[in-house]
């Protein structure tokens, strides 16, 4: 029997990918494209779903090279389609820039480096060095480019111009490739130069992309959409594909059908089931979409299902908003991660700065980048969608407990949420009732205006630390009602826990009465007994009451 190929992990390099590696066939991108003859299209999709690759494939596909790169696309999809759309191959001058690696701490270090990827793209057009069919002042601007001695000013024009250059040279009119195109401007917003880098990157777009009559298609890649006026100010032809669109909703991450494929190919079809529930769940326009990511890498680890995605080291983004500790944050969280769904409007253009505005911004910008998954879209008459949004699988699920616990130990210290650990595993509430004194001083403000959703978010991601001895549960049906939270553990050894929750923000309340009213909801409603049909016999049950930064425990 013939060696499997191996899985293109991390591999963006197309020709490589098709011929040496395991390759799902997206080339009917390039079908599609040309059919719907769409001047300069954006792709959005969160993070490695497989846009670096894609883009190179078109790269690959329409370049006009020394070399015939016919041979990559002769035996797949493209090339059943006929000679309307194989005779484009190879035909056009192509611009291919990623901005994927530009990220700095500052906007000196990320403009250098803006400057080295233009420089590189000019310098991979050597033809153009001494060619006698551009003019002389564009030839003039593309030495200094070359050479590094351009002003920035001819940096922000250098897209159109290599573009009028490639054009007058080959007599071809080119197409402009352009991937990750917003990373830049994540960067800005994260580090404090936004606006250093949405100027700069407003008038390189703008100068190459408005009405240049030099350009054939421009295709853009990236996370977001970012707002007409903080970047494609002007630019009234700008065709946007999000992850609430159908069309060409296939072609970034994997299909059902896909996946059935490949688990039949690496013989491992009997883990369909559990693909899924870590890894899928996400929903482009109308289609099941896998993450490719983690999908390869699962079946590369020997199918060990964990989260892949969620440990790129890229989740900075999330931590600022998870750092957004507003009764709305924090009742809408418990909600996604209990596994309910939350109605919202969504708007899918963004401006970074507007992030810490109204919820509706949060929620479309988690889903936009793939923390969200739109289960139903409604579009209305103002292009504001009305979504039904959840968490997406299992992995996901992780990166919210995982963050948002990073968050607190990073608040109140990670000896805090220790110290918590040991309490409700002892069943030594005084330290319970002290340990969450504490962290609520520290944390907490009195104008967060606090109540029971905020501390439930709050308990539900300091017992985070207990999951990987514990199942984590929240607001589901045991007994005779809906109990907070519930910790099933994973070893016999280990106690189950129960915790119900009461605040108040009245001062004359008494806690200690609360928070025994919470502990005898436990007994009377029988939250227990899904615990002990599970032949859990030790089982701990608190009731916890707050009141601002004021909490009482109350235990058997």
């Amino acid at each position: 029997m013939p060696a499997t190929l191996p899985l293109p992990i991390g591999n963006t390099d197309y020709k490589e990918t098709c011929s040496e590696n395991y390759y799902v066939d997206k080339t009917l991108l390039i079908k599609d494209l040309l059919d719907e003859n769409l001047k300069i299209v954006l792709f959005t999709r969160p993070r490695r779903f497989g846009k670096t690759l894609n883009m190179d494939m078109l790269r690959t596909f329409f370049e006009k090279t020394a070399d015939d790169n016919s041979q990559y696309f002769t035996n797949k999809k493209i090339w059943q389609q006929g000679e309307r759309y194989t005779k484009h191959q190879g035909k056009y001058p192509v611009i291919f820039i990623t901005l994927k690696d530009v990220r700095a701490r500052n906007w000196s270090t990320a403009l250098d480096m803006l400057k080295f990827v233009i420089r590189t793209e000019f310098a991979r057009h050597k033809e153009l060095l001494n060619s006698q069919a551009v003019s002389l002042t564009d030839q003039a601007i593309y030495n200094k480019i070359i050479m590094d001695t351009a002003r920035d000013s001819e940096y922000r024009f250098s897209l159109q111009v290599l573009c009028r250059m490639l054009h007058a040279h080959h007599q071809v009119k080119p197409i402009i490739i352009v991937d990750e195109y917003d990373t830049p401007v994540q960067e800005g917003y994260m580090n404090a130069y936004y606006d250093d880098a949405i100027d700069f990157i407003r008038s390189f777009f703008s100068a190459a992309l408005k009405d240049n009559p030099h350009l054939m298609m421009s295709i853009l890649t990236g996370i977001l959409r970012i707002a007409k006026e903080s970047i494609f100010s002007g630019l009234n032809n700008v065709r946007v594909f999000s992850v609430l669109d159908t069309k060409f909703s296939s072609y970034f991450g994997f299909t059902t059908d896909e996946i059935t494929a490949m688990a039949s190919y690496y013989n491992k079809a009997e883990k369909i089931s559990e693909i899924k529930e870590w890894y899928d769940g996400y929903r482009f326009g109308t289609n099941e979409i896998f993450n490719p990511w983690s999908v390869l890498n699962y079946f590369s680890n020997d199918c060990q299902p964990i989260p892949y995605w969620v440990r790129t080291s890229e989740n900075a983004i999330i931590k600022e908003i998870l750092k957004l500790p507003t009764e709305s944050t924090y009742q809408n969280l418990t909600r996604l991660m209990d596994g309910a769904s939350i109605k919202s409007n969504v708007e899918t253009d963004i401006i970074y700065p507007k992030l810490k505005d109204p919820q509706a911004n949060i929620l479309g910008f988690l889903l936009m980048t793939g923390y969200l998954k739109a289960i139903e879209i409604t579009p209305n008459l103002e292009g504001i969608y009305e979504c039904n949004l959840e968490i997406p699988n299992k992995e996901l699920r992780s990166v919210y407990r995982r963050e948002i616990l990073t968050l607190l130990k990073e608040k109140a210290g990670e000896n805090t949420v220790i110290r918590l650990q040991d309490a409700l595993l002892s069943k030594n509430t005084e330290q319970i009732k002290l340990t969450l004194g504490n962290f609520l001083i520290k944390t907490a403000s009195f104008f967060d205006g606090l109540q029971e959703n905020y501390y439930h978010g709050l308990i539900l991601g300091l017992v985070t630390i207990l999951e990987n001895t514990h199942k984590l549960l929240s607001n589901r049906e045991s007994g005779d009602g809906r109990y907070d939270i519930q910790l099933e553990p994973k070893s016999s050894e280990l106690p189950g826990i129960i915790i119900e929750l009461k605040s108040t923000n009245k001062a004359s309340a008494n806690l200690s009465y609360l928070a025994t009213t919470a502990y005898n909801q436990i007994l009377t409603k029988k939250y227990d007994t899904e615990l002990l049909a599970r032949n859990v016999h030790t089982i701990y049950k608190y009731g916890i009451a707050f009141r601002g930064k004021e909490a009482e425990v109350v235990s058997d």
